[in-house]
């Protein structure tokens, strides 16, 4: 493959040498010859110098071209074998040796297809194509020049395709399909131009069809302008079919001296370069225009035509074309059968490979079928089995959700006697007061004065009146507790948010200081009173917020332990309205929560307490009580500083 590049490199830069056609271009590919430091090297440069010799002194493109043929040969070099047998095929065409040309360029096509390397059979398939237009089979030379355009398209050479559809271009002319003739020769002017490169050629090609449809004056002026830049480069095998084509236009306008004085040219430029078939042109051309004027001279020319004629399309070179052509048939015919017979083998072994896998389905699936049937009863075993460790989970889920609300009331219960111990004593206190009161108030009734009976008796209403006040206290606290400890209705109902949260407050702090005499901690509590009541199920909401307090509560004592006296725990909570939602905030300043496992924490049966203090239900539940109530809730903590819980419920 890197030599098939390099060859390539070598020929794309030989070919924009011969748009320049210039001294420096030839000194410049004998210098690489000279230094060529490897057999590849030189046979690329000898190559380039047989392409760009060909438009000028075909001698000269012929030598390095058998040179670099030998040598490739020699080393097995089969790219530069297939591309220097393709450009000789080009300059054997254009001197007129047909036969030569098709051996070259079949031996080309042979080599390329059967190393796989088609890409470089561009040259030889121009080469052919070119010998069966001179032959006037353009029918073949049409497939050979489909396949040149089709490889080329796929590749980087633009100059080759430009070629290729110049002479599509002179084929559709010679079948007098014009339409197509002119399509393809505009293809190859737009495809020169990308490399500001005219090429005299096609002009003279669209000048024979602008003769063939009666338009001469431009057929004129196409062929002097293929003219003006063939002289201008100095390409003689151009100016030979320009002068020619010229002549040929004043002959038959009648215009004969003119048509002699560029047939005259047309044949001194043809003989420089020993090119044949404008030499057979130019000769015929000055023979039959001097038969009226001067027949010794029109005899001459004649027996130069004749030899010409000869020379191209004598019984020897049509015969040897004809055998080459019979050959390269046979051979496409043999390849053709090859193919044939491979893919009717291929068809055989796809078969044979079909009704093998048609046996090996037929196996699987009848053994799949069994396997099937034993799984299926293994698997109705395990969904059996499956359905009752669901059942077992359920019920012991169940278990946990209940032991957690039973734990939560426990973590209540010392702060609910508190509470209550309160309105008790203050009931005994004012009931025996009442009581020492009345026997006053009998004593004053049985002396007479009645005043002072009077004024006991309304310091005995008043007490009544504190007694009836924290009778109605302790009532409310044992409906709380009850309330918390029933089951949950479902039912949402308007509840005052901010004495929920004040009296979990106090409850989770006196409960705490019920359990552990040393526990302290100052709490706080800023609730927002333009809140009112919000549609909540109050037992779950209460939960929630128990629950956070208390883990709030445990943050701050475990810190307080650990920093031995240097430290003020506080536990706050707050409430706020905020864009048509109620937020709750409740905040510690504890050690934090790990960042590693803050993602954690309302997995249910996670908990950062030692085993046997935590349940790791607590979170998990409040987290799911909150979403059912459409609300959300996130943390936000700092290492050292502590947490906050944040709330956030619909409002009303």
């Amino acid at each position: 493959m890197k030599r098939i590049l390099i060859i390539a490199c070598v020929l794309l830069t030989s070919l924009e040498f011969c748009f320049s056609q210039t001294r420096d271009a030839i000194d410049s590919l004998r210098h690489q010859l000279a230094g060529a430091k490897d057999d590849t090297s030189r046979i690329s440069a000898q190559i380039a110098l047989c392409l760009l010799y060909r438009l000028g002194n075909t001698d000269s493109s012929l030598m390095y071209g058998q040179q670099a043929l030998e040598s490739a040969e020699k080393i097995k070099y089969i790219p530069g074998q297939i591309s220097v047998l393709g450009f000789m095929c080009i300059v054997m065409e254009q001197r007129g040796n047909l036969p030569k040309s098709l051996e070259l360029g079949f031996r080309a096509l042979q080599l390329s297809e059967e190393r796989h390397l088609e890409t470089l059979a561009g040259p030889a398939l121009d080469g052919i194509s070119e010998t069966y237009i001179i032959l006037k089979d353009y029918p073949k030379a049409i497939s050979y020049l489909s396949r040149y355009v089709r490889i080329e398209k796929n590749g980087t050479n633009d100059e080759g395709l430009a070629y290729a559809y110049f002479d599509l271009g002179v084929a559709f002319a010679g079948l007098n399909q014009l339409d197509s003739a002119n399509f393809y020769e505009n293809k190859s002017i737009e495809t020169f131009a990308k490399y500001n490169y005219e090429e005299p050629l096609v002009y003279q090609a669209l000048g024979d069809i602008k003769t063939k449809s009666g338009n001469l004056e431009e057929a004129l002026d196409y062929y002097k302008k293929s003219l003006a830049i063939s002289l201008r480069r100095n390409e003689s095998r151009a100016s030979a079919y320009a002068y020619n084509k010229i002549a040929s236009f004043y002959k038959n306008t009648n215009k004969p001296d003119s048509a002699i004085y560029y047939a005259q040219k047309g044949l001194e430029e043809s003989k420089l370069i020993n090119q044949k078939k404008t030499i057979l042109e130019a000769s015929a051309m000055l023979s039959e225009l001097y038969e009226p004027i001067d027949t010794k001279a029109s005899l001459g020319y004649l027996r130069i035509a004749d030899a010409y004629k000869d020379s191209l399309f004598g019984a020897g070179n049509i015969e040897a074309v004809q055998t080459l052509v019979a050959r390269e048939e046979d051979r496409q015919k043999e390849i053709k059968a090859a193919k044939i017979a491979y893919q009717s083998q291929l068809k055989e072994y796809g078969l044979i490979a079909g009704v093998i896998i048609l046996l090996l389905i037929a196996f699987f699936l009848y053994r799949n079928n069994r396997r099937e049937k034993s799984a299926k009863q293994v698997l109705q075993n395990k969904n059996e089995l499956i359905e009752q460790t669901l059942s077992n989970l359920k019920s012991t889920q169940a278990q946990l959700i209940q032991s957690e609300k039973m734990a939560s009331l426990g973590e209540l219960t010392a702060g609910i006697a508190h509470e209550i111990q309160n309105p008790l004593n203050f009931v005994n206190n004012f009931s025996e007061v009442s009581d020492e009161l009345v026997d006053e108030m009998k004593s004053e009734l049985a002396m007479g004065n009645s005043q002072q009976a009077i004024e006991i008796a309304d310091d005995v209403k008043q007490n009544l009146g504190k007694i009836l006040h924290h009778g109605k206290r302790a009532d409310a606290i044992v409906k709380g507790m009850l309330q918390h400890s029933r089951a949950s209705s479902g039912q949402k109902e308007p509840t005052d948010i901010n004495a929920l949260a004040d009296e979990y407050l106090r409850l989770a702090y006196h409960g705490l200081r019920a359990q552990d005499k040393t526990f302290n901690a100052k709490f706080e509590s800023d609730l927002d009173k333009t809140i009112g009541k919000i549609n909540v199920i109050p037992q779950d909401i209460g939960r929630v917020l128990l629950n956070l307090i208390n883990n709030a509560f445990y943050a701050v004592h475990e810190k307080k332990q650990q920093m031995d006296g240097a430290y003020d725990p506080i536990v706050s909570i707050r409430t706020k309205e905020l864009d048509g939602k109620v937020e709750i905030r409740v905040k510690d300043n504890g050690n934090g929560i790990p960042q590693k496992v803050v993602d954690k924490i309302f997995q249910p049966f996670f908990t950062t307490k030692p085993t046997g203090q935590g349940t790791g239900l607590g979170l998990s539940l409040s987290y799911d009580i909150i979403k059912a109530h459409g609300g959300e809730i996130k943390v936000e903590t700092k290492k050292d500083e502590g947490s906050e819980f944040v709330v956030h419920l619909p409002g009303i």
